[in-house]
């Protein structure tokens, strides 16, 4: 053998035992790869194009390594309010959807919504009589023109009985512990200054008479078998165009607690929480000029809010004003024509991270369901309120609001509080601890590009990226 065929063979073996090396050697230090260690750290995604939907990760995040990135850093020792839930408004519309669909996947779907071992809707939002999407507007006290019922002797929840009442009960059948706001849209129009169910305004004259309607329907629905955990005083009290609707200014609205439903509810022994304004953020003075009422703010729990218009911050302001009272987000629609990245983005930095961050111990979509028409809804009522799901006979389509809400609603159950994190506006976030002594960090990347950042807790700390609009929801 010549010289020449002795080198090139050696060179073969040299190269074909590296090569073995290399493959039986994890931690070879040329490998980059071989040098990253993953986290026990569980990430859900839901991407832009919805290439992923709340999908759970293959591959854990890799444990921090020294980088130049953006670091949210969680502190569990700085805690802020107990969460009572997230989820959405179950209107009558959505509740006739339902109990349409045959029992056996009608039983399948709330399983998927209600069951804490799927996405654990946590909380309600229902009408105190018809709102806008019922299919026509009606109170629990409806009479003929010029008729009045003072004594409520023909109070009924007879329409509630049809649908959302069986609803709610199989719903409570999964998750006994999920608590449940009623909101009215409308007084009876008897009551009200113009004899319709849109606009107008409670008649002083039937302020006791008002307030003994909502302790009549607080018991009813206990006679049903349902708790109201709270109940807000007017849906939307500054808009008066909606069908149904009613106009109520703050003064009265202070009034008519400190001198009527309050007492009420203290002589029927009923505990549900009353809680005011429940309209938009642009408008906190609303909420804290009621506060400002000592007699009034005795009985209040707390102010909702909707994001309508106004900016979300606006909520804090009503907190630092008046720390000891709770607040709520109940409500914001997804428009049918509106996109599903922008609505992921916006919903989760303005809600979902956004009223959290401002001490909402809710976040409510409006609605729960709808099927492709977008049906019903009264004369007048919301015409392009896509719901969480779409309901067609027994097919089901989930939606971006089911999105939106599952992210949180999945993983920060009620009693969780919300925790310290720093903010970036490329990477709003929210940092929960659960009772169980979870991590729950909540991101969103609100730029057009793909980013790479750092979660550090005091357990373990990670490196990740979340691509462009996307929402990760990381779970330690």
């Amino acid at each position: 053998m010549s010289k020449f065929l002795i080198l090139i063979s050696s060179i073969t073996i040299f190269i074909n035992c590296s090569s073995n090396d290399s493959d039986s050697n994890d931690s070879n230090p040329t490998d980059p790869e071989s040098t990253i260690t993953y986290s026990n750290v569980d990430l859900y995604v839901t991407e832009a194009d919805k290439s992923a939907l709340l999908s759970l990760q293959s591959t854990n995040p890799p444990l921090f390594s020294e980088n130049i990135n953006f670091s949210i850093t969680v502190n569990p020792e700085v805690i802020y309010q107990e969460m009572d839930g997230f989820g959405f408004s179950l209107t009558g519309g959505s509740a006739l959807h339902l109990n349409n669909m045959d029992s056996a996947e009608r039983a399948t779907i709330l399983d998927e919504l209600f069951n804490e071992e799927h996405i654990g809707i946590s909380y309600l939002r229902v009408s105190i009589g018809a709102s806008d999407l019922d299919a026509e507007p009606f109170t629990y006290n409806d009479l003929s023109t010029g008729e009045t019922d003072e004594n409520l002797e023909q109070f009924s929840i007879a329409r509630d009985e049809e649908h959302l009442i069986p609803v709610l009960n199989e719903i409570l059948a999964i998750n006994p512990d999920i608590k449940i706001l009623g909101s009215p849209w409308s007084a009876p129009s008897w009551m009200k200054t113009n004899n319709n169910s849109i606009g107008g305004s409670l008649k002083p004259e039937y302020f006791s008479t008002y307030a003994n309607y909502f302790v009549k329907y607080i018991q009813a629905y206990a006679a049903a078998g349902i708790t109201i955990d709270a109940i807000t005083v007017q849906n939307e009290p500054h808009h008066d165009g909606n069908n149904p609707s009613m106009y109520m200014e703050p003064t009265d609205q202070a009034l008519f607690i400190k001198t009527h439903l309050g007492p009420a509810f203290n002589a029927a022994n009923i505990d549900t929480k009353i809680i005011i304004w429940d309209h938009n953020a642009d408008n906190p003075w609303y909420a804290t000029s009621i506060l400002d009422d000592p007699q009034a703010n005795s009985y209040i729990d707390g102010s909702a809010f909707h994001l309508y218009s106004g900016t979300i911050n606006n909520l804090t302001t009503v907190h630092n004003l008046h720390p000891d009272k709770n607040l709520y987000f109940t409500e914001q629609w997804v428009g049918v024509n509106s996109a599903f990245e922008d609505n992921l983005l916006w919903h989760t930095r303005e809600l979902i991270i956004g009223a959290t961050r401002n001490w909402s111990k809710t976040v409510l979509e409006w609605n729960l369901s709808s099927n492709a028409s977008l049906e019903p809804h009264t004369p007048g009522g919301c015409t392009e309120c896509l719901g969480g799901i779409t309901i067609n006979g027994n097919t089901v389509q989930r939606n971006v609001g089911y999105y939106i809400i599952a992210h949180a609603s999945k993983f920060v159950r009620p009693g969780s509080h919300r925790i310290a994190s720093n903010y970036s506006t490329d990477l709003p976030n929210v940092a929960f601890e659960t009772p169980e002594g979870t991590i729950v960090v909540i991101v969103v990347n609100n730029t057009a590009i793909d980013k790479a950042f750092n979660i550090k807790t005091p357990g373990e700390s990670i490196s990740t990226s979340l691509k462009a609009g996307a929402v990760g929801t990381y779970v330690w």
